[in-house]
């Protein structure tokens, strides 16, 4: 299947082959987003020598005692061996340690060298560091003393553990300190390249369902590439999460295992996210999870943000120390919401409820696609060159007013602030006599704590567009699906 869209990181790829210079290119991104495929189909004949690391769940499932379980580090270099004779090494011994084994790799390479472009794609990297494995010293003695050094050496380092890629290679202080020659962190599929992906497995759907697929699937190939041809949106969600065979049931845990070394922890942070789509502060996830308030959780937190699975932001008018977190992967707010705890899986339930529960979670579901496509809301403003800066607003009632929320507000050096409500509607959105006012209410509890010269713009994201009546005035600018999909 040929690849689709990830045409910036297509060219990036293709352009550090072809530099007449070592290179050392890291690509990362949440699981499942299609890193591997990339290189694959970018990379596709030019592979000099390749290599994955072994998942440690894995391992460690295979072994069945303490003594066993020890050797995840001797299964590894293992497995490396094996790859290394797969690409040519003569028979030899298995390496007893990463130096050796980097050691052999550079043999190797030097054997198979004849001047051309010679690429080395390392997958999954997180899972070679081991607990006292020397992974990381043994990579840098490889790059720092040999690899650098070959000006026909391109190094693909790869991995879903965003934080540990993070943390050893970008901003590594140590001997990778500013090593690497280029960072290229691989997002989800943006609508656009969702669409265009359907189209080329034959799949058929309108903008409307393809935002209602981004809602539960979050714009991963992984997951979309489980839509047969013939499927209607509500078989699709169905086959993948409430058939008797759901091929992502199992998939919540699978994904957190796979990425982090205390997946329940991790968890029950992204669980209490799940619970409020505005988030919360660092001091009511301790409360409400019972961890540490510590550099621990600090590291957590870190790594759920730099992994896609969450944000952190100020909300407007709050100051720095009450800086919230918010959960921004789509896959994991539909299984939090609908398959989570749910005692029976009960087959064809997408589409035989069509209760409030699902009406009102597509409301919310809507808002963070919107979120996620805040480049391309920022287009269809006319506003990609403006410096702006995007929060959500929540604003008390006291004895004189009722309160407000503010889904999503863009703060604009050019004195504007668009207060953007969403709608996820089947039909043109219109405005009645008391959502009109309010829209008003909401734009002057927000003008108050804005300066005098700074004004209010209400702006609507909505499906279809809005309909012409004697309210609709009340919005400056309309943004529609169309304009998320550029």
């Amino acid at each position: 299947m040929a690849i689709v869209g990830r045409n910036k990181e297509i060219n990036e790829l293709n352009e550090l082959y072809n530099s007449e210079k070592s290179e050392f290119v890291v690509v990362y991104g949440r699981r499942r987003v299609g890193k591997t495929f990339l290189i694959d189909e970018s990379m596709d004949g030019k592979i000099t020598f390749r290599h994955a690391g072994l998942s440690p769940i894995e391992i460690e499932n295979l072994q069945t005692d303490e003594r066993q379980k020890k050797s995840i580090l001797k299964q590894q270099l293992k497995h490396f061996y094996i790859s290394l004779q797969r690409f040519g090494m003569k028979k030899s011994h298995q390496p007893t340690s990463w130096l050796e084994a980097f050691f052999m790799l550079s043999q190797l390479l030097e054997s198979l060298d004849n001047g051309e472009r010679q690429v080395v794609f390392l997958d999954e990297l997180p899972w070679l560091d081991t607990p006292k494995s020397g992974f990381v010293m043994a990579f840098e003695g490889f790059w720092n003393t040999w690899a650098c050094h070959r000006r026909n050496l391109m190094l693909i380092a790869c991995g879903s553990a965003t934080s540990w890629i993070q943390d050893n290679f970008i901003n590594n202080h140590g001997g990778l300190y500013g090593r690497t020659t280029r960072e290229i962190h691989l997002a989800p599929f943006t609508l656009g390249e969702c669409e265009e992906f359907y189209k080329s497995r034959g799949v058929k759907w309108s903008r409307y369902y393809i935002v209602q697929s981004y809602m539960v699937m979050g714009g991963i190939p992984y997951y979309m590439n489980y839509v047969d041809k013939g499927m209607s949106i509500d078989q699709a969600v169905n086959a993948l999460f409430f058939d008797d065979r759901a091929r992502l049931q199992g998939e919540y845990d699978r994904l957190f295992a796979s990425v982090f070394g205390n997946p329940d922890e991790m968890k029950s942070i992204i669980e209490v996210m799940g619970k409020k789509h505005s988030g919360w502060t660092r001091k009511e996830i301790v409360d409400m999870t019972g961890l540490s308030d510590n550099g621990t959780l600090s590291k957590m937190l870190k790594a759920l943000v730099a992994s896609d699975f969450a944000v952190s932001y100020v909300p407007f008018g709050m100051k720095n120390r009450e800086e919230h977190f918010k959960l921004t992967d789509h896959f994991c707010w539909f299984w939090l919401h609908f398959v989570k705890n749910r005692k029976r899986l009960t087959e064809y339930f997408w589409q035989g409820d069509a209760s409030q529960a699902i009406v009102s979670w597509r409301g919310i579901a809507f808002e963070e696609v919107c979120w996620s496509h805040w480049r391309q809301i920022k287009r269809a403003l006319g506003i990609d060159g403006v410096v702006t800066e995007l929060s959500a607003w929540t604003k008390l009632g006291d004895d004189d007013s009722c309160g407000t929320q503010i889904d999503m507000l863009i703060k604009r050096n050019d004195h504007i602030v668009n207060m953007c409500e969403m709608k996820f509607y089947n039909a043109e959105f219109s405005v009645d006599k008391d959502y009109y006012k309010t829209l008003v209410h909401r734009g002057n509890l927000l003008q108050k704590t804005l300066p005098k010269r700074v004004v209010v713009h209400p702006t609507l994201v909505t499906t279809e567009g809005l309909e012409y009546n004697e309210y609709s005035g009340i919005f400056q600018k309309v943004v529609t699906l169309d304009d998320l999909f550029q």
